[in-house]
């Protein structure tokens, strides 16, 4: 094959055959037009937003022992992580098996799991998160059905609860679990649980010992898009949860829209921003420890 060389500003790609190398300084060029709009629309608000939470002149780090000082704040930290981690899990467990069967079906079996996935996503948070009002208020369709079923002799308290958010948040973020989990699924050759099943394991085993393992970055993909997704959510929350399920985005929210407390409101925000990030990396690790991670990646 004839070997190509192309000059560019600042480098040149190596010449090569089927294959052609950028060589470092080309690379950076290359990598400059989205480092540029990452230091812009992302490094630099984060860092505007640690400057006026530690040297704002009329607080300054009291807005930081604020946080540790009032137990309100840590309850409403704590409940955000709480109701993120029991979304993260619902997701998962709600998600896997429809990743799975996605990617196993072919033809139009496949075409309408994914349809089915992917319109929901398409959908305004909004429309979905009215939708759970619809559905879980005293006189909605769940407390009608039970009535008539006579099942129940009053409505139940379904909205404004704990277990409202946690289901509302899991459907809007579902998607997000289940795509990571559908590409990761998709890659396993299937030689590998047939061989499984020739050697004498049944298919429970084949599939503990074979396709969730080698699945393990997807779970970790889609773990972390959740959970980072769900302790960010202020719409559903605010809407099916009302004020007794206050988490902390709708906290920081009150702080910048209401009381006008910029300082405390960059505190919280940067607080949010280290656990997840202590949290994801802490996540990361113990992930890594998985063989089925590693051999994939």
């Amino acid at each position: 094959m004839e070997q190509v060389s192309l000059e560019i500003p600042g480098g040149s790609i190596a010449r090569g055959g089927s294959a052609k190398i950028l060589s470092r300084s080309a690379t950076i060029l290359l990598l400059m037009p989205l480092a540029l709009l990452l230091a812009i629309g992302f490094v630099y608000p984060l860092l505007q937003l640690v400057k006026i939470s530690l040297f704002t002149p009329e607080f300054g780090i009291e807005s930081y022992r604020r946080i540790l000082n009032e137990p309100l704040y840590l309850l409403v930290l704590l409940r955000t992580f709480m109701v993120a981690f029991c979304v993260m899990v619902l997701c998962l467990i709600g998600g896997y098996p429809v990743a799975f069967a996605m990617s196993r079906l072919k033809g139009r079996s496949a075409a309408l799991v994914a349809a089915c996935v992917l319109i929901p996503l398409w959908t305004s948070v909004l429309i979905r998160s009215y939708a759970w009002i619809v559905l879980l208020q005293r006189n909605g369709i769940i407390n009608s059905a039970l009535l008539d079923a006579g099942l129940v002799s009053e409505p139940l308290k379904l909205i404004y609860t704990e277990t409202a958010v946690i289901v509302a948040m899991a459907h809007v973020l579902m998607p997000f679990m289940i795509l990571p989990l559908f590409s990761t699924l998709r890659s396993i050759p299937k030689d590998l649980s047939h061989a499984a099943l020739n050697l004498g394991a049944g298919p429970l085993v084949a599939f503990l010992r074979v396709t969730l393992p080698l699945s393990t970055p997807g779970v970790f993909a889609g773990c972390v898009m959740t959970f980072i997704l769900a302790i960010g959510f202020y719409i559903t929350p605010t809407l099916v949860g009302g004020p007794g399920s206050m988490m902390i985005a709708t906290l920081i929210g009150q702080q910048t829209t209401v009381v006008l407390d910029w300082s405390f409101a960059a505190a919280l925000s940067t607080v949010l921003l280290v656990i997840t990030l202590i949290l994801v990396v802490a996540f990361r690790k113990t992930i890594s420890l998985n063989k089925g991670f590693n051999g994939v990646n």
